[in-house]
């Protein structure tokens, strides 16, 4: 017998999540999908609206930079069907007001609402030819960023893999998990096999980020085969700043006292302050940029 559908028109997303810049002036907006099709559809009517930035998606999270304010989004059937109406920060949370027509108006407004991390939410009826709209309170988070190199040896470990288990085993509600990247750094004569580092990206409430920090470095500590670990975490919306740094590494040999000049210059706090360090640091520029961190420097 097969079994009722709980709601056959609504997909509800997995995750939601919204951090802020420290001027509030701008949010990147996180959605995890559990239908790729159907994210796609609305990154490609989002992107149109006023307030989008840019957009992207790295595996089932579609991502938006959006400019804090209020727009008229003048929606067009097939053409600019759905958007984002609103973005507000209050305090600690941050209201994102979408819209849109006809099924658009279904995953704009009763998708989103019930995905993790929505404090609580407003919608109008859905469906058929009229254009919903619905309003997403989201607690503020804020970017921490996570640099390591040097885990592992000739024979045993793989630092994206170690990086990656631990990132997944400390996710928790204050500090969510949300992307991961490989960087390819310049080959040194004493690198193990192809000389990467790795950055994680955590979605974290403010205040609420020391914890998790505490147990990445424990199982770091633990599992690393290498007496040469590097662990440095950068909380920043925007880490630019560290780009020329991680640039020179992914084209030429850095000396540790360069290193430990940019993450001072930078306000990089060093956790695991080994020769890894080098590469911990210059991975943190390439945050959620796995397409671009694995292209090697000097090509």
């Amino acid at each position: 017998m097969i079994e009722i559908l709980d709601d056959p028109y609504v997909v509800t997303y997995k995750q939601i999540h919204a951090m802020a810049s420290e001027s509030r002036d701008r949010v990147e907006l996180l959605e995890r999908s559990s239908c790729y099709g159907g994210s796609a559809w609305a990154r490609y009517h989002y992107s149109r609206g006023p307030l989008v930035e840019s957009s992207r998606n790295l595996g089932e999270w579609f991502r938006y930079l959006v400019r804090v304010g209020s727009v008229d989004l003048d929606l067009v059937s097939s053409r600019r069907s759905a958007g984002i109406r609103s973005m507000v920060i209050n305090g600690d949370e941050v209201e994102v007001t979408y819209a849109g027509l006809g099924g658009g108006g279904v995953g704009a407004t009763l998708s989103r609402a019930g995905a993790d991390d929505v404090i609580r939410s407003q919608c109008t009826e859905a469906g058929g030819g009229r254009v919903a709209s619905g309003t997403l309170v989201l607690p503020r988070r804020e970017r921490l960023i996570i640099g390591v190199d040097d885990t592992d040896s000739k024979t045993r470990g793989a630092t994206w893999t170690l990086v990656h288990n631990i990132a997944s085993r400390v996710d928790r509600p204050e500090a969510r998990y949300v992307s991961h990247s490989l960087v390819q750094l310049f080959p040194v004569p004493h690198k193990t096999q192809n000389c990467v580092s790795t950055a994680v990206e955590f979605a974290c409430l403010p205040g609420k980020s020391q914890g998790m920090l505490n147990d990445f470095q424990e199982l770091l500590e633990k599992y690393t085969v290498s007496e040469q670990t590097g662990m440095a975490a950068y909380a920043a919306f925007d880490p630019s700043i560290l780009q020329p740094y991680a640039d020179r590494c992914r084209r030429e040999r850095i000396d540790y006292q360069d290193a430990v000049l940019a993450a001072e210059e930078a306000g990089v706090q060093v956790i695991m302050d080994g020769r890894g360090l080098i590469g911990a640091l210059a991975a943190l520029p390439y945050c959620a940029r796995p397409d671009q961190s694995v292209i090697p420097g000097g090509d």
